[in-house]
């Protein structure tokens, strides 16, 4: 008989690692991580320009005007997001200023709530290290953390949906018709997070679910009419309170605003934003969309450090895959539990219900995840359009690592060759954290002589990549000198993945695997610190929250700020100094595909602000007047110089970006 492996004997004597053996000590340890690696991060940097003050600024107007229907950006109808991410930030302002925390704590506490409902799912499903591991990967991988790091509500989208799964699949499971009240309320809510997208991402793993257990004959039970009501209830009227408030104005000419003419808000929001984006055709067309490559090997770098895992899972997965289908079939593991003299018949039937459970969660968590990435592969995307699909991932690798580590060896061939992929999973991770280590070292070794320079913008390349329409754009304009700027956090980089790689994978050759894969999460909480220091020291290049320090300080009441480009590029500055600037060019086709876009649609409405100028207009109001204050994004800025001349003031340098006054 072949001796339990040390790492399994959990399902053998009943032992459990002391640190999930509560969930209040779970929980202790899992609220240390959020907040070292989470809540910490919402302070710094200041607010990015781009989407993330821009959001900011039209939760700012919400709060502000108290108008929670339409969205407004420096006085522009802004119509293409849903309302639930800016009502919560309003809210936020009120209670704590308008301020970079304010902004970003409800996404913060999203990930911290899909910690929570990953918890609650996998410890029913797989048992307590599952649990305490699927909230760790939530709270550890890469993925979930850079994309929480500006205001976009993929983080609150993926809780809503996944809790609407969740209210269906133990409704169903647990002959509870009431829970399907849930799952509606948590998806009518999810739309007004992300928009039309949350059904369809529903529904896509919910109907092929139905078909394939069978469970289509119980649909009576699923509450389908007053569902539908509770789902229009909380949902529509926010949508028909836009539409009306926002109608169409003249007669359409194709997909574009024409003289005279303004596409609504149904028209806007329902066709444009939703169909014509999928199809790539969304006007103004201002998405990338990635190379099948690096779609397909950036879905690993999001899920690192768990995507470690991933081959074991799938092994894990296709040897399983039957039980899709069959609710009563059983490997050689549970026979051995189901034999054990220990387990009563309570016991035994509870282990009935969640291999049943265990079952029915994989099947309903692959189709959703796999419809999601399928979608977007096809779709037009941005790196963290994904993010749903993440959770579903995560719950399962975090389900199949935790049923290899507590099954006990015997002669399941499955198991042994799963224990070889995690060793070899550890041994490759070992090898990429010395290599980047010694990297990182290098790098150390090789600018110690160079002086450390606050704006590390300044020292960076501008390679365009993807034109700076993917969201990881700015990374590839890292260079040489730039690392004396990142001394610190490459230092604690270094060390980390010295270290922590290599202690897992010791761990993990000792046959300790609980501490082995707690290791890794850790190695991956150290570094995300690391990466969010690394990220402040970005904050002149990517905000412009000092320039608008530097207006609050002389400004006047009457002094005006202008913009040359869109309002996006300068989005910080309108956020902290509470001005409506004027925008040359902000609107000009010229521009469209680098400026101009998140104005377009609404500065067609009778009743927008005349705040758009040209060159003409500018070289009129310059120097006349109040004071005036020009920002000037760097590409730009060779042709303002030239048309202004003497006129131009420089008053403060960012990065390239720069701020002129006319007196």
């Amino acid at each position: 008989m072949t001796t339990p492996h040390p790492s399994n004997q959990i399902a053998v004597n009943g032992e459990r690692p002391s640190l999930y053996s509560s969930p209040a000590k779970s929980w202790t340890l899992l609220l240390l991580v959020f907040l070292a690696v989470h809540f910490v991060a919402l302070f710094t940097p200041a607010l990015l320009d781009d989407a993330d003050a821009t959001h900011a600024n039209a939760a700012q107007h919400m709060a502000m005007s108290g108008d929670w229907v339409t969205l407004y950006v420096n006085g522009i109808r802004y119509l293409e997001k849903p309302p639930l991410p800016y009502w919560l930030a309003a809210v936020d302002y009120h209670l704590f200023g308008y301020n970079v925390f304010a902004t970003h704590l409800p996404i913060s506490l999203a990930v911290l709530a899909c910690a929570v409902l990953a918890w609650v799912w996998a410890r029913r499903a797989y048992g307590e290290r599952a649990a305490f591991y699927a909230a760790l990967a939530i709270l550890t991988s890469i993925g979930a953390f850079l994309w929480t790091r500006f205001f976009i509500p993929e983080s609150l989208l993926t809780f809503f949906i996944a809790l609407a799964l969740f209210g269906f699949l133990t409704g169903l499971e647990d002959r509870k018709p009431s829970r399907f009240y849930l799952a509606y309320a948590a998806l009518a809510i999810a739309v007004l997070a992300k928009g039309l997208i949350a059904p369809v991402f529903f529904l896509a793993a919910v109907i092929p679910y139905l078909v394939v257990t069978g469970e289509w004959r119980r649909w009576r039970q699923m509450r389908l009419f007053t569902g539908l009501l509770l789902f229009l209830a909380v949902a529509a009227p926010w949508h028909v309170l836009a539409a009306l408030r926002n109608p169409d104005h003249g007669n359409p000419v194709g997909n574009v605003p024409s003289p005279g003419h303004v596409h609504g808000f149904l028209y806007f929001y329902f066709f444009n934003e939703h169909f014509l984006r999928f199809l790539g055709k969304r006007y103004p067309h201002d998405y990338n969309k990635q190379s099948w490559i690096a779609y397909w090997l950036g879905q690993l770098v999001w899920l690192f450090p768990w995507s470690l895992f991933l081959p074991a899972a799938l092994m894990r997965a296709w040897r399983n895959r039957r039980v899709f289908f069959s609710d009563l079939r059983y490997d050689a593991t549970n026979t051995i539990q189901f034999l054990d003299p220990k387990l009563t018949a309570y016991d035994a039937s509870t282990l009935a219900s969640r291999l049943r459970f265990r079952a029915r969660t994989g099947l309903l968590l692959s189709l959703y995840a796999g419809f999601i990435l399928i979608f977007f592969a096809i779709s037009t995307n941005q790196e963290y359009y994904t993010w749903p699909a993440w959770f579903a991932v995560l719950l399962l690798i975090a389900g199949s690592l935790a049923s290899i580590e507590e099954a006990p060896e015997g002669n399941a061939r499955w198991i042994n060759a799963s224990s070889r992929w995690l060793t070899t999973a550890h041994a490759l991770f070992a090898i990429v954290g010395v290599l980047a280590a010694v990297a990182l070292g290098y790098g150390l070794w090789a600018s110690r002589q160079l002086p450390f320079v606050a704006d590390i913008g300044t020292l960076l390349a501008h390679r365009g990549v993807g034109d700076y329409s993917l969201a990881t754009s700015h990374l590839f304009d890292l260079t040489g000198p730039s690392f004396a700027a990142l001394r610190l956090p490459a230092a604690l980089a270094a060390v980390t993945l010295l270290l922590g790689p290599l202690a897992a994978w010791v761990l993990r050759r000792r046959g300790a695997g609980f501490e082995s894969t707690a290791t890794v999460a850790f190695t991956s909480a150290l570094f995300l610190i690391a990466a969010h220091i690394a990220f402040v020291r970005f904050e002149p290049m990517l905000s412009s929250k000092a320039m608008a320090d530097t207006i609050n300080r002389i400004a006047q009441p009457d002094d005006q700020l202008l913009i040359y480009g869109d309002q996006a590029d300068a989005s910080s500055i309108i956020f902290y100094t509470h001005r409506r600037p004027l925008l040359v060019h902000g609107q000009s086709s010229y521009f469209e595909n680098h400026f101009g876009s998140s104005m377009i649609w609404g500065s067609d409405y009778p009743d927008a602000p005349h705040i758009f100028l040209d060159d003409a207009d500018l070289l009129a109001k310059w120097g006349s007047g109040p004071r005036k204050f020009l920002f000037v994004p760097g590409d730009s800025r060779q042709h303002v110089e030239q048309m202004l001349g003497a006129k131009l003031y420089p008053l403060q340098e960012l990065s390239d970006k720069m701020l002129y006054t006319d007196r």
